[in-house]
């Protein structure tokens, strides 16, 4: 049976000739893959310049599948953006941000007990002051702690507003 591609575009009849379901070339169509009309061998082409796509690997099988393409370039993405933060490891300029909250919780604790033993430490080391001005010293050094602590607890909140925000491309934490 000799086939005339230039007659009307009819799926089935394409389905026969490149061997497929009719409903795959219906589907097709229904994607927008394959044209809606035209004459039989435009929808030929196009249908093999779709195989070809995809052996070349610049499309996916179907509509949201795997794009080898886009996935080379994700894979590549992720690499470059590895090396760069084991680069800045290397350097000193970057630490995780779990290691950098351990130490940071560590040496708020140290201070904290520090604080807690000043007012004694002040009354032995200077026996003579009296009451009122150890209170006051007392005074000065309770509210720089406690500011301190605001900014601590600022600097927190506002890393987390950070975190909540999509960002373009990760950028490697600095060491305090």
């Amino acid at each position: 049976m000799l086939i005339n591609l230039d007659n009307e575009f009819k799926q089935v009849l394409l389905a026969r000739m490149v061997g497929v379901d009719p409903s795959a070339i219906s589907h097709a169509v229904a994607d927008g893959r394959l044209p809606a009309g035209g004459t039989l061998g435009e929808a030929l082409l196009a249908y093999c310049h779709r195989l070809r796509e995809q052996a070349a690997g610049r499309l996916g099988a179907e509509p949201g599948g795997l794009d080898l393409a886009t996935e080379r370039a994700a894979l590549a993405r992720a690499q470059r953006e590895g090396i760069e933060i084991k680069n800045a490891v290397a350097r000193g300029s970057y630490a995780p941000i779990t290691m950098l909250a351990e130490v940071l919780a560590t040496a708020s604790q140290a201070v904290a007990e520090r604080f807690e033993h000043l007012p004694g430490q002040v009354r032995k080391a200077c026996p003579d002051l009296p009451p009122v001005a150890i209170e006051r010293v007392l005074a000065v050094i309770a509210s720089a702690r406690n500011e301190w602590v605001r900014q601590t607890a600022e600097l927190v909140t506002a890393r987390v507003l950070d975190d909540d925000e999509p960002d373009e491309a990760p950028e490697p934490e600095a060491e305090p």
